[in-house]
């Protein structure tokens, strides 16, 4: 029993070494010895190992549909698309939506728009009408028509798209150049012809019809017309995110205007009015007049009351009109008068101003002449379809009588560094600057250097369109510095009959659309009668243009 009591002190004595004693005891060492090691090991309550936290997965973004646009559809097109906001597929595979010409019926009310593309050649060109079956017959390598043997001008998508609608070209049968390239290398390639967008037109391209049918006409077909695509939006998503323009020629954009040469309703033209009817000089070319939107008339004359019988073998240079000829005037459906003429104080500031009353009771707007020099200097604005036009005239010929004063009304003297300052001016404002000239007067279809002189920094100041009313014989013309020079159209209404040089007329219909000038159409008349033009024959008018074309000057 002793011996159990021995070994069970020494255990506890083993024990305690693990503490401290005074931990083990109360603060007092065991049996008062001092330093002795406790031997009982000190129990750590156990440390709580916290509890993990699940991981947070992140929520993926939903990925937004992609947009496949098909090279076929042209550049316009595409940027519109591109505005929807999604991002780009390179293949039709990896999109949701898809863009692309319309080769069946789409169903579902998905988006569709039906795009015009233009029958273009070099302005210089005389054919004026190609048949779809040429165009076909060209595509599928069997050339026809006028434009046999040369290859249709083009860009990528135009190519893409015809092909999906009209099949694979023959080899050889189109040539396709960067849209920014074209018409360059059509001028330098002359004659050519190609197929562009409608948006795509710039003055330097003549627009040819097609079957009858230019959709630079007012009465232009789109419903029958063949060179047109139509590109829809394919996508299981809901139609309400997208639109698409009904077309890229929209009516509601395009503005028409006719300019005319020299009208003089005097002599034997105004007797030949006497005769047959004040309406008879217009019978034969008025629907070219009316069917624009706005009608230019150069009258170098004024009209007097108690005006004179007129003579057709008057000899003196001093006229005036009755005021019923104005009938003429609005039969063919005058909006703006130029007064740049040098006859038109002829008859004295009475008959200029009586003229001028007749004209804004009549509500024309009329410009480069007028009560006094400010009124004559100041320019006329307009806005129609949304394009915005100015036009600024004057008169550098003479005689100095003819020149309006501060206090004398008549035509606005020619002052050509302020006439660069206004047109500079209203270009800034977002005006379509068209300028006109009576200028020196040469019988000839050449171009004087006295013209180019100054009728070219006009172009430089930004005019779209700078126009000779002086010459009563059709001239040459140019594209200058992104303007349209025609320096001389010769007569509308005058009695000139002598020579084959002054019966040629020049009607220039030019064409304005959604705020730019797209092109100009060149028509031509043959003066009849001493007062009735009519629309030339094919054989006249292409002897005229061709005369015309090489009396021109013509850069890519």
């Amino acid at each position: 029993m002793k011996r159990f009591h021995l070994f069970f002190a020494f255990c506890l004595l083993l024990f305690s070494s693990c503490v401290p004693a005074d931990e083990v005891w109360g603060g007092s060492t065991p049996l008062g010895l001092p330093g002795l090691p406790t031997l009982i090991p000190t129990l750590e309550p156990p440390t709580a190992t916290p509890a993990t936290a699940p991981t947070a997965t992140a929520t993926p973004e939903p990925q937004q549909p992609s947009l496949y646009l098909s090279p076929a559809v042209p550049p316009a097109l595409r940027a519109f698309a591109q505005e929807w906001g999604y991002p780009l597929a390179a293949t039709q595979m990896e999109a949701a939506i898809h863009l692309d010409v319309q080769t069946g019926t789409i169903g579902g009310g998905l988006p569709s728009t039906t795009w015009i593309y233009a029958l273009v050649a070099p302005f210089f060109t005389v054919t004026d009408e190609v048949a779809i079956a040429d165009i076909r017959n060209c595509w599928a390598g069997e050339p026809s028509g006028p434009f046999a043997g040369l290859p249709l001008w083009m860009d990528g998508s135009t190519l893409t798209a015809f092909t999906a609608t009209w099949g694979a070209p023959v080899a050889g049968s189109v040539q396709v150049a960067d849209a920014d390239e074209l018409v360059d290398k059509a001028w330098n390639e002359s004659p050519a012809w190609g197929i562009i967008p409608f948006e795509a037109l710039e003055p330097r391209w003549k627009v040819l019809e097609v079957d009858g049918q230019s959709p630079i006409h007012k009465d232009f077909d789109p419903a029958t017309y063949p060179l047109k695509v139509t590109f829809s939006l394919e996508t299981s998503l809901s139609s309400e995110n997208f639109s698409l323009p009904a077309s890229n020629r929209d009516p509601e954009k395009m503005t028409t205007l006719v300019m005319t040469g020299v009208t003089a309703l005097v002599r034997a033209t105004a007797y030949a009015m006497e005769k047959n009817g004040y309406l008879w000089p217009a019978e034969d070319i008025r629907d070219w007049l009316v069917t624009t939107d706005l009608t230019h008339i150069s009258n170098e004359v004024p009209f007097a009351q108690g005006c004179p019988y007129p003579d057709p073998n008057y000899g003196m240079l001093r006229f005036c009109s009755n005021e019923l000829y104005m009938n003429l005037l609005d039969y063919v459906g005058t909006d703006i008068v130029e007064l740049t003429g040098n006859h038109f104080q002829d008859w004295g500031s009475e008959a200029t101003l009586f003229t001028l009353d007749l004209y804004n009771q009549a509500g024309w707007r009329y410009y480069g002449g007028g009560v006094d020099l400010e009124d004559a200097r100041k320019a006329i604005t307009l806005e129609h379809n949304g394009n915005r036009l100015a036009f600024i005239g004057c008169n550098s010929a003479g005689p100095a009588y003819a020149w309006a004063t501060e206090s004398q009304p008549g035509a606005a003297q020619c002052d050509f560094e302020w006439m660069q300052a206004e047109v500079a001016r209203l270009e800034d404002e977002g005006y379509l600057v068209i300028v006109t000239f009576q200028h020196d007067e040469y019988y000839s279809t050449a171009i004087p250097n006295a013209q180019k002189e100054d009728f070219r920094p006009m172009a430089e100041a930004g005019a779209v369109v700078v126009n000779g009313s002086q010459s009563h014989v059709p001239m040459g013309m140019e594209f200058y510095s992104g303007a349209f020079i025609h320096y001389g159209l010769g007569n509308l209404f005058f009695d000139q009959m002598a020579e084959l040089s002054t019966r040629r007329e020049f009607i220039d219909r030019h064409v304005f659309y959604d705020g730019s000038y797209i092109t100009t159409e060149l028509l031509t008349a043959m003066l009849e009668g001493y007062a009735r033009p009519r629309p030339m024959t094919a054989g006249e008018r292409v002897e005229m243009l061709n005369l015309m074309f090489e009396n021109s000057i013509w850069k890519p």
